[in-house]
């Protein structure tokens, strides 16, 4: 059996959809499991769609993703060029080679021409299609002389060139996700493969090149399924059926709250991100939100993409990069379409999180705390990630979440202050304050043991004066566990806060 090579094909006409990215990450794990070869190959043939930027941008995207190429525009490799703008004097050959194999005709139709048919068509009952029938009514080499096909070639008339499909053949293929696929030619188009302006369409130029880069295996969106049919029966006019690569057409990404496909408009609608990275339209400056910018970490969007349409066995649900390439195959891909559930992709973010060490976050924000204007040392900022990191969704909430640790509150909750701020939970805090000043070395553990006693001497519930407590070390009046925050503030520190607190909220009650 051939060596596993698959890629990734898109098109730059604008920012790559997350469901793109899916489409991508799928042949990543295969290649990788396999042991194969991953590619990026850029289809451009569509120069009329074709956006400043959009490339870079794909290729950044997948970077931060985690999705690495073996061959491909930014790296290289034996079947050089990728991109297919650049590989444009392939393409003619192989239409000249179906055109000579009766394959294939030209077309001198005008769009009024064309317009002009599917409304005839369609007011007859029939499909508006350029088919076995209705292209005998229409100006190509198939009604036209010999001579008046070459004179109008030769007066440099428009023309492109259609696959000439026959009347009523089955096309049959097998789609490793979703079984046999039956397709009658009576059901299709005789596509054009060559446009006016000398560009294949993506219909040739795809075949040719997944012909000639030796791909194996098509795993793309379930969205080119219909166009399978017509690739197969190239693949069999050019005479390369033995070695047609096996398809595979994914399950669409589903809207959160109804049916159809997930876009740029959900998201806008529902807040949250389609896209990987943030995206300025070139033509209008519009900017749409990315999962970077919005601060996604790159391994919970991974995991969470891997399992939008794929599962395993056992139905887990929190993966490395690692165990998805050991674990993946074409097999557990749904033939159904996935919904996309934001609140599950913050989910997988937090937990991706919680497998980051202290340290690795710390480092990493280390930078935003200083440009705060905030100073600590690596090992106090890593002693604060470990106590908030279960309290956040993102990375980037951490510091404006815990800025207490480095600083004294200036403001206090006051919904917490009207209701717990009272005569008890002051004198309990005075108390507990005396008693800091005769334990400033006490663990976090000796210093929850005190602060029960000082309840026990002066008689009052505990429990009156924990949310007191924390309000006059945080301002707020939730957070991690109250006794490690007060050991990691300091002792010294948080006597201070609490006789601040005592004067400032008792002034303003």
């Amino acid at each position: 059996m051939s060596k596993v090579r698959v890629r990734f094909a898109p098109s730059p006409t604008g920012p790559l959809h997350i469901g793109g990215v899916r489409t991508a990450l799928f042949n990543y794990l295969f290649a990788k499991q396999q042991g194969g070869t991953m590619i990026l190959r850029i289809e451009d043939t569509d120069q009329g769609r074709f956006v400043p930027g959009a490339e870079d941008y794909i290729v950044e995207a997948l970077k931060w993703v985690g999705i690495g190429f073996d061959e491909g525009t930014h790296v290289g490799g034996p079947y050089a060029p990728y991109r297919q703008s650049d590989r444009k004097a392939n393409y003619r050959q192989y239409a000249d080679q179906l055109l000579s194999s009766g394959h294939a005709y030209y077309a001198f139709d005008t769009t009024e021409d064309l317009d002009a048919m599917r409304e005839k068509l369609k007011a007859g009952g029939m499909a508006p299609q350029y088919d076995a029938v209705s292209r005998m009514n229409m100006k190509n080499s198939l009604t036209l002389s010999e001579d008046d096909v070459k004179q109008k070639i030769d007066a440099g008339e428009p023309y492109v060139i259609r696959i000439k499909l026959p009347r009523k053949e089955e096309v049959r293929f097998h789609d490793l996700i979703r079984g046999w696929v039956v397709v009658q030619t009576s059901a299709m188009d005789d596509k054009v493969l060559f446009k006016s302006d000398g560009m294949p369409t993506y219909h040739l130029a795809n075949v040719v090149d997944d012909y000639m880069m030796k791909i194996t295996h098509v795993i793309r969106g379930e969205e080119w399924l219909p166009s399978a049919p017509l690739h197969v029966m190239l693949y069999k006019y050019f005479g390369w059926e033995e070695v047609m690569p096996k398809f595979a057409h994914l399950p669409l990404i589903l809207k959160p709250d109804g049916n159809g496909k997930l876009s740029k408009r959900d998201g806008d609608r529902l807040g949250f991100p389609v896209f990987p990275l943030q995206w300025q339209d070139p033509a209008t400056g519009d900017i749409s939100s990315g999962y970077r910018e919005k601060g996604y970490e790159p391994e919970g969007v991974m995991n969470m993409l891997a399992l939008l349409g794929w599962h395993t066995s056992d139905n887990r649900e929190i993966f490395s990069e690692k165990e998805l390439i050991e674990l993946f195959t074409i097999e557990k891909i749904s033939k159904n379409g996935a919904k996309f559930d934001p609140e599950k992709a913050k989910w997988f973010n937090h937990q991706q999180l919680m497998l980051k060490s202290d340290a690795e976050i710390a480092e990493s924000i280390m930078p935003e705390l200083i440009a705060k204007g905030y100073h600590a040392t690596p090992g106090y900022l890593e002693k604060v990630v470990g106590l908030i990191k279960e309290k956040i969704t993102f990375k980037n909430e951490i510091i404006n979440k815990s800025i207490y640790f480095f600083e004294a509150p200036k403001a206090y909750d006051a919904q917490v202050s009207a209701k717990k701020w009272t005569v008890q939970a002051i004198q309990y805090l005075k108390a507990f304050a005396d008693v800091l000043e005769q334990n400033k070395e006490a663990t976090a553990l000796e210093l929850e043991s005190l602060f029960k006693n000082v309840g026990e001497t002066i008689g009052v519930g505990a429990g009156s004066a924990m949310q007191p407590l924390r309000l006059a070390l945080s301002g707020e009046g939730g957070g991690p566990p109250i006794f490690e925050m007060l050991h990691l503030i300091g002792v010294e520190n948080s006597i201070l806060r609490i006789h601040t607190a005592i004067k400032q909220i008792a002034l303003s009650a």
